[in-house]
């Protein structure tokens, strides 16, 4: 795998959504880590619409390792509108058939919409 250097100084890593919870749990890594797991679902725009007409939303993976966003994430639950203030990133783990990668916004902040 190729690796690309990049300066610190001309790199912006910041992500804010605001949209609904869904899918919100609570997991034990093999490492012994805990992290609260959600997505964050977000409408495209009134102009992207699916092949049923409706709107077009992504649902997009979010991680909180800290824990007072985790017990905010969970109290809230599914269907609470959020901001959530973060940054992208890639995580690699072993898994029973080899590296594993996923994508996903590691939330540093979460504030409750309604």
């Amino acid at each position: 795998m190729a690796h690309t250097q990049v300066s610190a100084d001309n790199s912006v890593n910041e992500v804010v959504l605001e949209g609904r919870l869904g899918g919100v749990e609570r997991k034990i890594l093999p490492s012994g880590d805990e992290a609260v797991t959600f997505r964050v679902v977000v409408a495209r725009g009134p102009r992207e619409r699916g092949p049923s007409g409706r709107v077009a939303v992504d649902a997009l993976d979010c991680v909180a390792w800290r824990n007072e966003v985790g017990r905010r994430v969970e109290r809230w639950g599914d269907g609470a509108e959020v901001r959530v203030e973060g940054a992208v990133r890639r995580r690699f783990w072993q898994g029973g058939s080899g590296p594993v990668s996923r994508v996903e916004i590691e939330v540093r902040r979460v504030t409750a919409l309604r």
